[in-house]
């Protein structure tokens, strides 16, 4: 929504008729923003506004005007009329502004090839500043050229453009999850735990202050007080820290602050919670609530302190060992579950990886039971997947879409990736095969093409040593490297989940190893 400044101390609106009206038209947004007043009040606000002042020479080429008559088409479904009568008045007419909001205001409503139109008369009519409209206009030229690569487009009567069949779309380009933002913004403002505000943060702490090593901090977010216990983790656009909420150090949280805001992971989260019944979905991770604000978001979650998948190979690494082969089995039956969960729900991770996979400990000791069926003790023992920044809900796809993209994440490209080919769930069972071969390795996977049955497949580099199961490992490999097209992708994790399991199971002594490990393992991790 477009802004409107305001300023009590300038002496110059003293002789301004518009200026009273600007300070009430502010008042209306601000209860509007809280859920006070209804949009009906602002509109008709605005409209006496716009009827007061249409004819006034001293307001025609005043921004602020502009800005009134666009906060008004904005809540009018006959934006038309209303962009014809701004002309008509000549309000702005050589302004860019004018046609650098209509333009953009008509592509959000997919009005596409008007909104072409209005950048071209714009700059025929030399708008200044008009180096800043083509600027505009050439960022639209871009987008437009990915929307192309997104979209089969065809003429109907009219020469209208319609969708008429899905190509190939990236869902992290910048486009698609702006233009996916708008769509689920309706919804995503009534889950539990959203907060928006329309001002910066403002609290007595600068979150750019915030730094790794932050410790004792005490920063404020929406009414409680988060003591920072240190640096958990730091990205290009994010930073995760260990807070504790007013200073109670058994109520630790992760706190997410992100730049610019950005609030398709929460919305991600809330998906898990709708999606998957409570005995799953204490396998994926779980947000609290999110603030919102016009220079960041601030997501908080649950925090676990038990360490990383990858803090486990680790701790093989730097001693020159590997983790045993039971162990490894263990946690792969754990992503295979977690995958298999996913995926029955239309839910793609889209960066999974041993640093995003956290370890779950149980509070009781673990029996032999129930360890096949995850019940009992098993239940809370396991694997937590988090940080749902590159999820893909594929609820918001036309069905059989198929993606394009790379996730840019070193050594979990998937081969379709890496080929340029479509692909789906292969960016889970990649990385899911990638996190297997370093627990078996100590190293990222590589893969090579083999001639097989007059074709090729795609197997790691990297040979099984002869004392493992080779049977269950090399089945996980071809398969899950080697999804056709078609394949039930949901069947085929479950049957590699129960081949695994079946061996632990027909094999109780595994079981008992297992249950040692997880114990040494605890005590190492927890300790460093």
């Amino acid at each position: 929504m477009v802004m409107i400044p305001t300023d009590l101390n300038n002496s110059s609106y003293a002789n301004d008729p518009l200026f009273p009206w600007l300070l009430s038209i502010e008042k209306e947004l601000d209860d509007w923003y809280s859920g006070n007043r209804s949009g009906g009040d602002l509109d008709n606000l605005l409209s006496d506004c716009i009827s007061t002042f249409k004819n006034n020479a001293q307001y025609r080429n005043d921004l602020r005007f502009l800005k009134i008559w666009f906060l008004y088409l904005e809540g009018s479904k006959d934006y038309e009329n209303i962009f014809r009568e701004m002309e008509e008045n000549e309000i702005c007419i050589g302004h860019s502004l004018l046609y650098e909001w209509y333009a953009y205001f008509l592509e959000a409503k997919g009005k596409w090839k008007e909104a072409h139109i209005i950048y071209h008369i714009g700059i025929s009519r030399k708008a200044e500043p008009i180096e800043k409209l083509k600027w505009a206009q050439s960022l639209f030229v871009k987008r437009m050229s990915e929307r192309l690569n997104t979209f089969s487009l065809a003429k109907v009567d009219g020469g209208e453009q319609v969708e008429v069949g899905i190509k190939l779309i990236n869902p992290w380009s910048a486009f698609i999850l702006e233009e996916l933002l708008k769509k689920i913004h309706p919804r995503i403002t009534k889950y539990d735990g959203y907060h928006l505000s329309k001002k910066a943060y403002s609290g007595k702490v600068a979150l750019s202050s915030l730094k790794k090593s932050s410790r004792n901090k005490i920063i404020e977010i929406g009414g409680k007080k988060y003591q920072i216990k240190g640096c958990a983790g730091q990205g290009g656009f994010a930073q995760v820290f260990k807070a504790y909420v007013d200073s109670n150090p058994d109520d630790a949280v992760a706190l997410k602050i992100q730049r610019p805001a950005f609030p398709w992971e929460f919305y991600m989260y809330r998906q898990l919670d709708e999606r998957i019944s409570g005995k799953q979905r204490s396998s994926f991770g779980f947000a609290h609530k999110i603030h919102i604000y016009s220079d960041c978001s601030i997501l908080i979650c649950d925090y676990l302190a038990h360490g990383t998948l990858q803090d486990a190979i680790n701790s093989y690494v730097v001693t020159g060992k590997f983790m045993e082969e039971v162990l490894c089995i263990y946690y792969t039956t754990e992503m295979l579950y977690m995958l298999e969960t996913l995926h029955s729900v239309g839910i793609i991770h889209g960066d999974f990886k041993p640093d995003n996979l956290l370890i779950r400990y149980s509070k009781d000791d673990l029996s032999e039971e129930g360890f096949k069926d995850r019940t009992d003790s098993w239940l809370d023992q396991g694997l937590y997947l988090v940080d749902w920044g590159r999820g893909i809900d594929l609820q918001l796809f036309p069905k059989n879409t198929e993606f394009t993209g790379d996730c840019r994440t070193s050594g979990f490209c998937c081969i379709e990736m890496q080929e340029k080919k479509p692909w789906t769930f292969q960016a889970n069972t990649y990385g899911l095969c990638v996190a297997v071969h370093m627990m078996l390795h100590n190293t990222y996977m590589e893969v090579e093409r083999k001639t097989s049955d007059g074709g090729y497949i795609y197997l790691p580099k990297s040979s099984f040593k002869r004392y493992w199961n080779v049977e269950l490992w090399k089945a996980l490999f071809t398969k899950l490297l080697n999804v056709k097209p078609g394949n039930n992708d949901i069947e085929l994790l479950r049957s590699l989940r129960k081949s695994f399991l079946d061996y632990m199971h027909d094999n109780p002594l595994l079981i008992k190893k297992l249950k040692g490990l997880l114990v040494k393992q605890r005590g190492t991790l927890c300790s460093a």
